[in-house]
């Protein structure tokens, strides 16, 4: 896609130096199946949608590839500059009013039927934070081709969009694309999704949107932002704790809507999109997903994580995609060789899904990536061939930008429609991308059930508490004024670090280990250490027999204490004591992957649970922990 570009209106603003509350109408239901194309679709998969290691799965553990394409519009097209009731003041002079383009021009019908032609199975909808709130009509010209939209709010019209395309059989992702109805992505006041909102804001309305489609099932994702990046004067972050936390904000949403709104939602996080300011003299780079390597999601419900990534060749790791003012001397994507696109690809985005049994093992999403059908630069030409053979060589879920647009305007899109609603496009013979669509959408791949997969998941208590199982969550405050942390339902502590109170959980070699209901124990002395001394000299806290860890707290770097649960079996109580506080103590392979970088780390082997952790008071050694004992499963 063209978008505005972040490297030229940073650099120039670097050189410069009645709305109402939405309404709480649920959505309508889904219609009936209305053709024979959405019943196929329909009958081939079953919601809700969930992941098992690095692969989205339908209700029944079959394999749902997201095969997608982008169908915006209603998170605005206005280009913040210009009457915004003239199409020319809108990108390429297609003016959206903030609905899904080609509402005019063609029966959403017949979009929908266009969509079945191009092979996808899945629909991601980008909106606008300010679309939700808009109480305006929509112009009647803009819904000329469905009369029966007239009158309607847009949230009302993206209501019936949502209506149509899952009776269809699509798969539905929300993506919120923008705080307020710009096109997206440059210096507009929507680089963070708290840019010209507040946080609390955009939480509300992602739990109302939640809600709203709540009894629809295919609709199936929430895609929390769309493309975070640098204002002018600040960046984005990864992991910092303040307002402008990506990682934070996500985390956080992310439990929310699960707990409060939708259970059966896939939490969608694209990675961060730049950061820094793109000159030859400053640092810069497009960090996309590379650090969750050291600091992942761990949501409620691990099954519902998934990551995201944009590519687009005019742009590059270090490099915005600007031309002239604000651009850099790095490689853009289509410079790179085939195989250093290759290698790049894996390490900014896809080491995701190929590096397994790790804590940020995931399904990764390429949401976006696109090119002009009147595209000429043989480099541009080159990268997206390159592309799509290396999304069909791992076997990767996909999105196209975008795929609807105004004949005339631009040729990013797969389809465009005349005034008249006649197509053209990837469909109509003239298109040379359209053999590269055609194998992507038709590449085989992982089909059937998937096997359920061991999790990993780390705990963070880097700023506050990290309490991810929800029955420790409801058992309320277990050590107050302490920062506690404690591993999602299903899953035991397997790890910890000497330092920090970063802790790595799994459920490898012992699903379904706890007992439904078992009791939960904080321990905070020594009173379970009755069957011997496994570690002269230093505090230990034990959990009591048959019962294994599954959280901890600590107050600064001090062990405070245990939580534990009981098994519903039969827990052996052989095992060792593994030190850590003079190095990292690790099974072969590390599995579950760098949980706290720069510090020491223990970790119990995939046949042991840990039953206690050990610390000392004594000079310099500040109770953090130092060892862990490691039971026999």
């Amino acid at each position: 896609m063209k978008r505005t570009l972040i490297g030229a209106a940073l650099a120039a603003a670097l050189l410069a130096a009645g709305t109402s509350a939405a309404p709480a109408a649920p959505a309508p239901a889904p219609a009936p199946l209305s053709s024979s194309a959405g019943a196929r679709l329909a009958d081939s998969w079953q919601p809700p949608l969930s992941t098992r290691g690095r692969y989205v799965v339908d209700a029944d553990g079959d394999r749902f590839k997201l095969k997608s394409v982008n169908w915006h519009g209603a998170q605005g097209s206005w280009t913040g500059s210009g009457d915004i009731a003239d199409p020319a003041s809108h990108n390429a002079g297609e003016k959206s009013d903030q609905m899904p383009l080609g509402l005019d021009r063609t029966p959403i019908a017949s979009v929908l039927a266009d969509f079945h032609r191009l092979g996808v199975n899945s629909i991601r909808l980008p909106f606008s934070n300010e679309m939700l709130h808009d109480q305006r009509p929509v112009p009647d010209a803009s819904v000329a081709a469905n009369p029966s939209l007239k009158g309607r709010t847009p949230l009302q019209v993206f209501d019936a969009v949502i209506e149509a395309t899952t009776a269809e059989g699509f798969a539905v992702v929300l993506n919120n694309h923008t705080n307020t109805s710009r096109w997206c992505c440059g210096l507009d006041g929507n680089e963070r999704w708290n840019t010209s909102q507040s946080t609390e804001r955009w939480e509300a309305d992602w739990l109302f949107l939640a809600k709203r489609y709540e009894e629809n099932k295919r609709v199936v994702g929430a895609d929390l932002y769309n493309e975070v990046r640098r204002t002018v004067t600040d960046d984005a972050n990864w992991g910092w704790g303040n307002d402008h936390d990506w990682w934070t904000a996500t985390q956080r949403l992310g439990d929310r809507l699960l707990t409060e709104a939708n259970p059966d939602l896939l939490v969608i996080v694209e990675g961060i999109n730049w950061q820094g300011i793109p000159t030859d003299l400053t640092p810069h780079w497009r960090p996309t997903l590379e650090p969750a390597r050291t600091l992942s999601h761990t949501l409620v419900a691990s099954h519902k994580l998934v990551y995201s990534a944009h590519f687009y060749g005019y742009t590059g790791p270090n490099h915005t995609g600007a031309t002239g003012t604000g651009e850099t001397h790095d490689w853009r994507y289509q410079e790179l060789s085939r195989d250093e696109l290759f290698r790049t690809l894996y390490r900014q985005a896809f080491f995701v899904t190929g590096d397994t049994q790790r804590h940020y093992t995931a399904p990764v999403w390429i949401s976006e990536f696109g090119i002009g059908a009147d595209e000429t630069n043989p480099q541009g030409r080159a990268w997206f061939a390159n592309f799509v053979d290396y999304l069909v060589e791992r076997d990767a879920d996909f999105a196209y930008w975008p795929a609807v647009g105004f004949t005339g305007h631009g040729r990013w899109k797969l389809l465009d429609y005349d005034a008249q609603g006649n197509r053209s496009g990837v469909l109509d013979g003239d298109d040379w991308r359209a053999p590269h669509w055609q194998r992507l959408v038709d590449s085989p791949g992982t089909t059937g059930p998937v096997p359920v997969a061991d999790t990993w998941d780390m705990l963070n208590l880097d700023h506050t508490d990290f309490v991810q199982s929800l029955r420790a969550r409801a058992r309320g405050d277990w050590d107050n004024g302490a920062r506690k942390a404690a591993c999602p339902d299903g899953q035991r502590l397997v790890g910890l670090s000497h330092h920090d109170g970063r802790g790595l959980c799994s459920d490898a070699g012992a699903h379904g280990l706890a007992k439904a209901a078992g009791a939960l124990t904080v321990v905070t002395d020594e009173r379970y250490v009755t069957d011997g001394d496994w570690a002269g000299g230093y505090s230990k806290l034990q959990c009591p027999g048959g019962q294994f860890m599954i959280g901890y707290s600590v107050r600064g770097q001090a062990v405070s204490a245990v939580l534990c649960t009981e098994a519903g079996r039969a827990l052996p109580k052989t095992g060792r004591t593994l030190w850590f506080d003079r190095g990292d103590n690790r099974p072969a392979g590390a599995p579950g992957g760098e949980f706290a970088e720069g510090n020491y780390k223990g970790q119990c082997r995939v046949d042991e649970y840990a039953a206690g952790v050990a610390y000392t008071g004594a000079w310099g050694k500040s109770r953090e922990p130092a060892a862990l004992l490691c039971r026999t499963l």
